[in-house]
């Protein structure tokens, strides 16, 4: 797979990542997907970026895991479907969720199995009135992977996610937003230039600070009371000696705006 089925263009500390294989309406193959997590990787550790937008061209954001051949042929020894899940899958999802930078999804089009599953994974969801979210997997067969019974119930409880998962249909844009898996619809021509506008705010945001605020809120639902407060102190404590955090209580002291520089 050709460097090129993603591309990456860094601007105004916002790293884009735009799945371009719109043939195959952006199905990840394995190159592809090894590529998005080393990309979100570096993104990570990127000083100079401050926050993720990711996408898709054509009529889909993602379509899933591409079967065809790979995974899908051969003999199977027992425990490579798993070790396959680990590796690839999970790593994608976890890669996002992990990345220390804010991620935005413009979902442009459908978003399907591992697909879904990747724009759910993402800080903030926008979608395109023509997108549609598909757990694809009951219809193949298939438990749902990629981390999906893990993320869906977090997002609408164990009953609604049951549903999309036990049923496979397709969820609509304003539906999925009713639900509480997108965070706001746009018309198509709008997607492109809200996800623009959102991740300008967030790059001129205090990004260790959104770094933190996110390890918080997605480890809080796996802790209990106790664990949360102490690592929220924890992570207040480590935030205090940034120089955003200096700058944002100077600011508010002095009654001016901040001008946050993400160290």
């Amino acid at each position: 797979m050709p460097a090129s089925s993603i591309l990456s263009t860094t601007d105004d500390h916002v790293t884009r990542l735009t799945l371009d294989r719109p043939e195959a309406l952006n199905a990840l193959t394995p190159d592809q997907r090894d590529r998005l997590i080393a990309l979100l990787a570096k993104a990570s550790a990127d000083p100079e970026v401050r926050a993720v937008v990711l996408t898709g061209t054509g009529r889909g954001f993602c379509a899933g895991a591409d079967l065809r051949g790979g995974a899908a042929a051969g003999e199977r020894i027992a425990g490579d479907v798993a070790r396959t899940l680990r590796v690839g899958a999970q790593r994608l999802i976890a890669a996002v969720l992990d990345c220390e930078k804010p991620v935005v999804a413009a979902v442009n089009g459908t978003a399907a199995g591992l697909g879904a599953h990747l724009a759910f994974a993402c800080d903030l969801v926008l979608a395109a009135e023509s997108a549609r979210f598909i757990e694809v997997f009951v219809r193949r067969g298939l438990v749902p992977d990629g981390g999906g019974a893990y993320l869906l119930p977090r997002l609408v409880g164990p009953q609604r996610a049951k549903e999309l998962m036990f049923f496979g249909d397709a969820l609509g844009a304003a539906d999925a937003e009713r639900l509480g898996l997108v965070n706001r619809v746009v018309p198509d021509g709008e997607l492109d230039k809200t996800a623009r506008e959102w991740a300008a705010r967030l790059a001129a945001g205090p990004t260790r600070a959104l770094a933190l605020t996110k390890q918080l809120v997605n480890a809080s639902l796996d802790a209990d009371r106790a664990t949360a407060f102490a690592a929220e102190a924890a992570a207040q404590e480590i935030n205090m000696t940034t120089a955003d955090a200096q700058e944002g209580v100077r600011s508010f002291t002095e009654r001016r705006a901040a001008a946050f520089r993400g160290r």
